[in-house]
């Protein structure tokens, strides 16, 4: 079952970052579980922003965070996957494309024209996933810490 994520559950919620950090991923030097606490409870309470929940049983098997963020002159309304992970044991289940086609309908729900998302290059089974779900395009990111 895909939820939207309610006040008070960030907290609980940023164990499960967890499974973003485990090989290939990697622990920003600054990370916080309190920050990331905060940072998702904002999240919830910002109307430009959702927390989705997958459940199974009561028991988070994964999560998604999408933002609405740019305007594009070119495009329109853009909406942000900054976030997508699903429990490793529960991974190649159909939670991911659940998470992913919740995503998209939040984002046209709130007026967004497309969805992108960016994933490092080290995640060669997450972009297995990602192109069978059918894109209608890619592109490389580049980025500079401030």
């Amino acid at each position: 079952m895909i939820r939207q994520a309610r006040q008070g559950e960030g907290r609980t919620l940023t164990a499960a970052y967890e499974w973003l950090f485990a090989d290939p991923g990697v622990r920003p030097a600054d990370w916080s579980p309190d920050v990331a606490a905060a940072r998702l409870e904002a999240a919830i309470a910002d109307d430009r922003s959702t927390v989705l929940l997958a459940e199974d049983n009561d028991t988070l098997v994964g999560f998604a965070t999408v933002y609405l963020d740019i305007v594009s002159v070119r495009f329109g309304q853009r909406a942000w996957v900054e976030d997508l992970a699903v429990a490793p044991h529960r991974r190649s289940s159909g939670i991911g494309k659940a998470l992913l086609d919740a995503a998209k309908t939040w984002a046209r729900d709130h007026g967004a024209d497309r969805l992108e998302l960016e994933s490092s290059t080290a995640r060669v089974d997450a972009h297995r996933f990602y192109e069978r779900e059918g894109p209608d395009g890619w592109s490389r990111c580049f980025r500079w810490t401030l």
